[in-house]
């Protein structure tokens, strides 16, 4: 398994606080909305560091009287992180570093159990005997087709929770993107905007729903 696959989450976060200079900053839904795209988009997580690294390097660069307001958002790289992302897929950066899985088979179990008891407590049956089946050892030894399994499972939720969100629900939280993507429209291609759209409404339906994220993704994280 190339890179430290299930870590994607937290060592963009980690690598932006470090480039930012402030460990205790948080990223805000959008940051993981976006980061989350990232990762469904198959954008490796190298790229996204060395764009992040790339971004604040331009941004030191500048006077200082240019350099007044903080970089408070991981949108301000995302121009950083597309040029970075097409570099290595013209073989311009390098291969990528092979790393191990970063937790052990008990951690995924519990994680399995725990996410089957939320989604039990949530009145989603059928998905949590679903999940909980998945609980053997054959794929917790197999990441790669256990993720398949979560992710499937995970779709039907979204899909099923969109289906149940009133307009208002749906306005409110795309007025929402709205206002905290205004800064960075222009840092972004269409196909980044439509991503991030449908990423961040997934996250705020399913939080409002107070239903769990599947993916291994979130056990890392």
């Amino acid at each position: 398994m190339t890179e430290n696959y299930f870590n994607y989450f937290t060592e963009i976060e980690e690598h932006f606080q470090k480039a930012r200079g402030t460990s205790l900053f948080l990223l805000s839904p959008l940051d993981w909305a976006l980061i989350e795209a990232w990762k469904n988009g198959g954008i490796p997580l190298e790229a996204v560091l060395r764009g992040i690294d790339a971004a604040f390097e331009k941004w030191r660069a500048r006077p200082p009287r240019s350099r007044i307001h903080m970089v408070n958002s991981v949108a301000y790289c995302a121009q950083a992180v597309a040029a970075e992302a097409q570099a290595m897929a013209d073989g311009v950066a390098g291969r990528r570093k092979e790393t191990p899985v970063p937790f052990p088979e008990q951690d995924i179990s519990a994680y399995l159990q725990r996410n089957a008891a939320t989604l039990r407590d949530s009145g989603q049956e059928d998905l949590a005997t679903a999940v909980a089946a998945l609980d053997r050892e054959d794929l917790r030894a197999d990441l790669e087709t256990l993720e398949q399994h979560l992710t499937a499972i995970e779709e039907k939720m979204i899909a099923r929770v969109r289906a149940q969100a009133s307009d208002a629900e749906l306005l409110e939280a795309r007025q929402s993107l709205d206002r905290q993507l205004k800064p960075y429209r222009g840092k972004m291609s269409a196909d980044q905007l439509a991503m991030l759209e449908r990423q961040f409404l997934d996250r705020r339906l399913l939080e409002s729903a107070r239903l769990p994220r599947l993916s291994l993704f979130y056990l890392a994280s």
